[in-house]
């Protein structure tokens, strides 16, 4: 650690799941994405002033593009994006991996962003970058996913037009891990310095990978490569995929992600440094010429009087009285939205009953959040009063392996009912979702004005990780229940299990049995505690 003259951060800077992250400064502002995968909202833009506290700010997407996603496909969807901005404009390209390639751009980027132009359509490509030379030639670099093009560890580079919305002449292969030890490399990002193309890239898997770096005198190549970041002795396992950005005083950090297993991936910002016009990120050990993650470090010297600070984990937007006129930025629905789902009244939030047509985990209209924290307690405030019969409104924990408590209306009693379900994966989707139910103790509606939700995470152990030196947080989810903020009844808990490529989120919902229901809940409040 430096001097200490700004007050010093710790990691990770967020402990949120925005996966797969890209950054870039315009001025004095910084500004990152996240995939998004199948929730809509969708790619989600946070803003930063000093690269340690960020906040959502605006969806990119309002929702994701094609009818396919009017309905949950987990795992599929907006993958791995970029962001950039070139000449006044700011343009976010992104990945879908069964429907191509897309882009959008905005002149103010907290605004309205332009209806996304498939620029590559087919399936196979993922992690694309556009970049803009100095001769104000275009070109896109990206990379590959075996299970839609049947290759991976391979990066191609092409053309494409300067204002962004297509693609010039053919691809061209400019490096492939597989004849080298960079397999699964992926996730690229296009720079240049010193004349260089550096294209940042991570490779050897999400779990337990690495940082790699590759470099060129000529766009097209050939490149040379070199690891500049490990696990090290850390405790991060797979520091990688991630961002280069500098401050208007010089510095240069790299913010990439951590899995963690059920809460996804969670962002860490390291300092980076060059040597012989090879970057290294993190701090170099015992003589190594690549760098280690730090844990706590000076924060950067973003160029105007910082507060000194020991900052510890940033913590997004959570709780919610929904006294808004739209619901906040922490919110995604599990599929493209829909009006009729929902209304925000001023003195809450009320959920109209929607046809329930599936298993709970693909119901569309589950609105949830991603967890905010290692461990925290969630109290749900619910008035189902305005249930009709067998109408139910309730709160999951929602992953591969989920979770949930809800209440039906039969007559003027509530029925809750502590439901888990988990979804059997074949080679890209779910091919069966297994789900059992426990019926519990009825409420009598005539004595319950409220019913009060309890969701619990807490740290209980750790998971194997296999290959790896280090091992996963395991967190153990309690949902209790009650007809006041005191007295809870718990309703089951279960080994948390993160989505496809996603982590665990926590949210409301409200279904009925029958077409046309003009039943409704009122989630009253939402809040959290750390």
């Amino acid at each position: 650690m430096k001097n200490n003259l700004y007050g010093t951060y710790k990691n990770p800077i967020l402990y949120a799941d925005y996966s797969d992250p890209d950054a870039i400064r315009v001025g004095e502002d910084y500004f990152m994405i996240a995939s998004s995968f199948c929730n809509a909202p969708g790619l989600p833009l946070l803003h930063s002033k000093d690269l340690v506290s960020w906040k959502v700010v605006n969806y990119i997407l309002d929702e994701i593009p094609g009818e396919r996603y009017d309905k949950p496909v987990h795992g599929c969807g907006v993958w791995a994006p970029s962001l950039r901005y070139h000449d006044g404009k700011y343009y976010a390209c992104f990945p879908m991996p069964d429907e191509g390639i897309y882009m959008s751009t905005a002149e103010n980027p907290f605004g309205k962003w332009s209806k996304p132009v498939n620029i590559r359509p087919g399936a196979g490509w993922i992690d694309p970058c556009p970049f803009w030379d100095d001769d104000g030639k275009a070109y896109l670099v990206a990379g590959v996913a075996k299970s839609r093009i049947g290759y991976k560890s391979v990066l191609h580079m092409v053309e494409m037009q300067p204002d962004g919305m297509g693609l010039i002449g053919d691809e061209v292969k400019i490096f492939d891990g597989n004849l080298n030890d960079q397999v699964t490399i992926e996730g690229p990002k296009l720079y240049k310095r010193n004349g260089w193309y550096y294209i940042f890239a991570p490779a050897g898997g999400v779990k337990i990978g690495w940082q790699t770096v590759l470099r060129s005198r000529s766009i097209f190549g050939p490149y040379e490569y070199k690891v500049v970041m490990r696990q090290g002795g850390s405790p991060v396992n797979g520091p990688h995929q991630g961002a280069w950005v500098d401050t208007v005083t010089g510095e240069d950090w790299f913010l990439h992600f951590q899995d963690v297993y059920a809460a996804g991936r969670i962002i860490h910002l390291q300092p980076m440094s060059w040597h012989n016009d090879w970057p290294v990120i993190g701090l170099a050990k015992d003589g190594n010429d690549y760098g280690e993650p730090v844990m706590e470090y000076e924060k950067p010297n973003v160029g105007k009087a910082a507060s000194v600070s020991d900052a510890g984990i940033c913590e997004p937007d959570a709780s919610d009285d929904f006294t808004g006129t739209r619901l906040g930025l922490q919110w995604q629905w599990n599929a493209n939205p829909k009006k009729e789902w929902y209304t925000l009244t001023g003195k809450g939030l009320k959920l109209n009953a929607v046809k329930k047509d599936s298993v709970y985990g693909d119901m569309p209209n589950l609105l949830l959040q991603k967890w905010p924290a290692p461990e925290f307690t969630c109290i749900t405030r619910l008035d189902l009063s305005g249930l009709s019969d067998y109408d139910e409104a309730g709160v999951i924990s929602m992953g591969m392996r989920y979770g949930l408590i809800t209440f039906q209306r039969r007559s003027d009693m509530l029925v809750p009912r502590y439901v888990t379900g988990e979804q059997k994966y074949g080679k890209i989707l779910p091919v069966e979702t297994v789900e059992t139910a426990t019926e519990l103790e009825p409420i009598d509606m005539r004595r319950a004005d409220e019913i009060y939700v309890r969701y619990t995470v807490k740290r209980t152990g750790t998971r194997d990780l296999s290959k790896s030196e280090r091992d996963f947080p395991l967190e153990t989810v309690t949902i209790e229940y009650g007809t006041d903020a005191e007295g809870f009844i718990k309703a089951g808990e279960m080994a948390s299990v993160p989505g496809r490529w996603v982590g665990v989120k926590n949210g409301v919902f409200c279904a009925s049995q029958k077409d046309g229901s003009t039943g409704a809940a009122i989630v009253e409040s939402v809040v959290y505690r750390f």
